[in-house]
């Protein structure tokens, strides 16, 4: 599986035409729509296969932050074996009250999963919730760069960001 082919693939699926209001108010003729690419298993199952190429040694927990990297940790953990672990926005006020629901990851070495990274606001969030649930936070593991410059988190320096694509193979 070539890095374009994929790319080109999720484009064709994802980027829609037409009349759409963007987060910021602003209204734009193209959205890219990252569900699309989520929700079709043979596109979700390419790019599963492909982030698995990147994960650091002696990984033993993947933590898909919600709501988009939960499919992807899925079918990664899946295709992989190794268990997986859901990221909340922030903890839940019921039942176990917790922000990371799954198998137990406290002083084990967990890789966050997340689909489009753009600023990594939210991946900084979900690093910080998943070191206080006690994980070693090895990397994150993206399925689509689209932000500026060398992949990284902006108060978290160390953290690698390790993307399947970047937004030029989204041909």
């Amino acid at each position: 599986m070539s890095k374009d082919s994929l790319g080109t693939d999720i484009n064709a699926v994802a980027r829609l035409r037409g009349t759409f209001r963007l987060r910021s108010g602003q209204i734009s003729n193209e959205y890219f729509d990252k569900y699309r690419f989520e929700s079709d298993p043979m596109l979700l199952r390419r790019v599963a296969q492909r982030m698995l190429q990147l994960m650091p040694d002696g990984t033993e927990v993947l933590a898909g932050l919600e709501l988009g990297g939960v499919p992807i940790a899925t079918a990664m953990s899946l295709e992989s074996g190794l268990p997986a672990v859901f990221v909340r926005k922030a903890a839940k006020e019921y039942g176990t009250c917790k922000a990371v629901e799954g198998v137990r990851i406290e002083g084990r070495k967990v890789v966050l999963i997340e689909d489009v990274i753009t600023t990594g606001g939210a991946v900084a969030d979900a690093t910080r919730l998943v070191r206080a649930a006690g994980a070693d936070v090895a990397a994150v593991v993206c399925a689509i760069w689209r932000g500026e410059g060398k992949p990284s988190i902006s108060g978290l320096p160390d953290l690698a960001v390790l993307p399947a694509l970047t937004a030029a193979d989204l041909i």
